[in-house]
């Protein structure tokens, strides 16, 4: 089987774990790795200031819990996305409200923003879906004209870019993941990334249970958000091989570019002028005047050994969400085109000419066989 995703550790990775845990740096509380690992990330992305998590979805979390985003009040959300970002609303007592996709990136269209707001509306978190980012300055422009605080969601994103500079410190934070499965990975953990110094204050003392002085008394609730000083390690060995991943992917996507470009059933994903698109993973769209199911079309693939994961249900459509106080029902036809027709294919970064000249033949295979 070509697995959807396989994450690539070396031998530089397993030194870095093996030394962290000879120095003792087993916990998230002290030693050099994790500030290494925060301080490097954060300079990587544009940012002053790096707050290492257990997660990317308790980074979003975390990241709303330091804008005092609370009971009642609302986030516009992209509606096309892991449910972690609808969580991270949910668990401060937000309501998230998703934003429809647009028809070429599918990130979430920006037009469509301003008739979302409301009085109760306090930030909005974009999401750069599949590794190409939302336009961040028009994005931007309009929160400022709300008033609204920016959280951008980059958990598939991580070296994207906006007009040459990368996402994350493109806002008020920018929340990565370092799941298995994202381009630079420490098993489980992620980070919040600021400009703002007063929030990174807050964003530290949030994540480590809000510990003041004296150490057990506490003025504020607090989280056991924490990264390991191994799991740093492991960040920071991959981290110095980023860019090399970001090359192999952006060379994957050129290879099925060029190989499914004639197959007019697809879609396939966008690059605008002003972005760099990092293709977290290769999704497409199966386009649904084709008259073909995507099921069919990913059993195929399956029984030939080619891994696929669908896209994302919508936000609009998620049963715990709409049992919410405050819920507010949003038609997103595109989030549901997406969730009823795309998928993503095998994008691990060393996947081989052969291997993607291969996938596109049974692409092929399955049209021509159903005509």
């Amino acid at each position: 089987m070509i697995q959807v995703f396989e994450p690539e550790i070396g031998q530089d990775e397993i030194d870095a774990v093996v030394d962290a845990l000879r120095k003792g740096e087993i916990s998230g509380s002290f030693g050099a790795y994790l500030p290494e690992f925060e301080n490097n990330f954060a300079q990587y992305c544009g940012a002053k200031y790096g707050i290492a998590v257990s997660s990317g979805t308790t980074a979003l979390q975390v990241a709303i819990a330091a804008l005092n985003i609370s009971q009642g009040d609302e986030v516009l959300i992209s509606s096309s996305t892991n449910i972690a970002t609808a969580l991270a609303c949910y668990h401060n007592g937000a309501v998230a409200v998703p934003v429809d996709s647009e028809n070429e990136t599918w990130n979430l269209n920006l037009d469509l923003v301003e008739s979302l707001v409301t009085p109760k509306t306090k930030a909005i978190i974009p999401v750069h879906l599949f590794g190409h980012p939302v336009d961040m300055d028009q994005l931007n422009v309009i929160a400022k004209k709300h008033n609204l605080f920016v959280i951008e969601d980059c958990a598939e994103a991580h070296g994207a870019q906006v007009r040459g500079k990368k996402v994350g410190a493109l806002s008020d934070m920018g929340c990565f993941s370092f799941y298995a499965n994202k381009i630079i990975t420490t098993g489980e953990g992620g980070m919040i990334v600021t400009n703002d110094k007063d929030l990174s204050d807050k964003l530290r003392l949030l994540r480590n249970l809000a510990f003041t002085q004296p150490r057990f008394y506490h003025e504020v609730p607090g989280y056991n958000f924490r990264m390991t000083g191994m799991q740093a390690a492991l960040g920071s060995a991959q981290l110095r091989k980023i860019d090399r991943f970001i090359l192999e992917r952006r060379n994957m996507a050129k290879m099925y570019n060029s190989a499914l470009t004639s197959i007019d059933e697809l879609q396939l994903p966008a690059e605008k002028d002003w972005a760099k698109n990092v293709y977290w993973m290769y999704a497409v769209l199966l386009k649904s005047k084709s008259g073909h199911k995507r099921e069919n079309l990913i059993s195929h693939l399956s029984k030939k050994g080619i891994d696929t994961r669908t896209m994302f249900c919508p936000m609009s459509t998620q049963p715990f969400l709409m049992k919410q106080a405050g819920y507010r029902q949003v038609s997103c036809p595109v989030a549901d085109d997406l969730w009823a027709n795309g998928f993503y294919l095998p994008s691990s970064n060393r996947l081989e000419e052969k291997d993607v000249k291969y996938i596109s033949e049974e692409f092929k295979n399955f049209f021509s066989s159903r005509i």
